[in-house]
């Protein structure tokens, strides 16, 4: 277990605990996950063969309300995996005050290998096996690595089916035509702008002064990218599953984005119409996107990128955590070391289960808001917490990070320690 991903995430909780001053029944509760599901999904392939897929749910902690996160569908999913996403999506909501606890949910597959109709199957039976575990109320599922709206859209139709009545509040991430928000789809990426632009004017620096590099051109560091780049920021590299792309003079995202758009790769190109002209560019590996000498290097896509093995190769001067977990706990202290400024995941792509809220909360009332208001309450709720995680990090010494965990330890305690503490019932009696 001590080289496991959750036993790595725990010692950021550890560390924070020294900072805050919280029941020790409140943090024995916080080390162990509420609830955990593994299922066997089987599923009626095209060909007519039957094939069987694991899947999880854990339940990490709903003391401050039912649980939220994410499903993945990817080769590495394991138990101990969504058992850590669903312990940093405890302290997420925590850190951003949402009224949810931490959950989180995912499929051991490469669903790249299926088809349509064999993915459908596959999402619907996942919802047959893990129904009673989930709910409006008690559990609400949302789109993560490789899952998109129409994925959502699936899952809540089948919950809907097996509950026998209309239940959009179970998902979130769903498509707009049948109960998602505006922004939503946008909203890791967007939540995580306002972060770098609360953060990098603490440090005098100027957004076409500052080069970044993305590793990750999914669904937010593709977006990401582009508000950036919209913002004056010179993005330099990016880079998908299958490598990057470097230019020093900067990239045309939009184009670069049109381009994966129409053939599913990555290439420099710059774009007018249906005519793409290439660029000068680079071809690099993903390890090589994460040692570039940047001032902003943004992980945005699966965890424990950044280990023992290459962190000496970072030359970035910040780095903004938009993947879950990207950097362990081990090159964490590392990288302080060296005096790289690092803005933890749990702060930096909360905009995701920030806008889920906003859905659930319009799912229930049947009132739903336009993007503007949306994007105001996203940025609200983002700049209110990085400033409140700043001033703590500064009036502790402390890390970002260490900082975050401290805040969200704080609510956390509070709600834990209401029902009760051993001190209560020993002065009681």
């Amino acid at each position: 277990m001590s080289d496991s991903l959750f036993a790595d995430a725990s010692k950021r909780l550890e560390k924070a605990l020294k900072y805050v001053s919280i029941s020790e029944d409140a943090i024995a509760r916080l080390k162990y996950p509420k609830a955990s599901l593994t299922v066997s999904i089987p599923v009626r392939m095209d060909d007519g063969s039957l094939q069987i897929f694991q899947g999880y749910r854990v339940r990490y902690d709903n003391t401050r309300g039912p649980a939220k996160g994410g499903v993945r569908y990817h080769p590495k999913v394991s138990l101990d995996e969504v058992q850590s996403l669903a312990f940093w999506m405890t302290f997420k909501c925590a850190v951003l005050d949402l009224p949810f606890g931490g959950g989180k949910g995912g499929i051991t597959l490469n669903p790249k290998e299926l088809s349509k109709l064999e993915l459908e199957r596959l999402s619907r039976g996942y919802i047959d096996a893990i129904a009673d575990f989930i709910g409006p109320d008690v559990d609400i599922l949302a789109p993560d690595v490789y899952t998109n709206s129409m994925i959502m859209g699936w899952m809540m139709d089948q919950y809907c089916i097996i509950r026998r009545h209309i239940s959009l509040a179970v998902v979130t991430g769903k498509p707009l035509s049948i109960g998602g928000s505006v922004g939503r789809e946008e909203a890791t990426a967007t939540g995580a702008f306002f972060v770098i632009e609360s953060i990098m004017p603490k440090f005098k620096r100027l957004p076409n002064e500052t080069t970044v590099a993305v590793q990750g051109f999914g669904n937010a560091g593709a977006v990401l990218a582009e508000l950036l780049s919209q913002a004056g920021y010179k993005v330099v590299a990016i880079s998908d599953s299958q490598g990057g792309i470097y230019a020093k003079k900067g990239l045309n995202i939009p184009s670069i984005r049109q381009y994966k758009a129409s053939s599913k790769g990555i290439k420099a190109v710059y774009c007018e119409g249906s005519v793409c002209n290439i660029v000068e560019h680079e071809v690099l590996t993903n390890q090589e996107l994460l040692a570039l000498d940047v001032d902003i290097l943004i992980p945005a896509a699966l965890e424990n990128q950044i280990t023992e093995e290459n962190v000496y190769d970072v030359k970035a001067k910040y780095i903004f955590e938009v993947a879950n977990g990207p950097i362990t706990s081990a090159a964490d202290n590392i990288l302080a070391a060296r005096g790289i400024y690092v803005v933890p995941d749990i702060l930096v792509n909360a905009g995701g289960v920030t806008v889920s809220y906003f859905e659930w909360l319009q799912n229930r009332s049947g009132l739903y808001w336009k993007l503007e208001e949306v994007n105001q309450r996203l940025k609200a709720k983002m700049v209110e917490e990085t400033e409140r995680i700043w001033s703590i990090s500064q009036e502790l010494d402390i890390s970002m990070r260490t900082a975050a965990y401290v805040h969200a330890l704080n609510r956390l305690g509070e709600s834990l320690d209401a029902g009760g503490t051993r001190d209560y019932y020993i002065n009681s009696i």
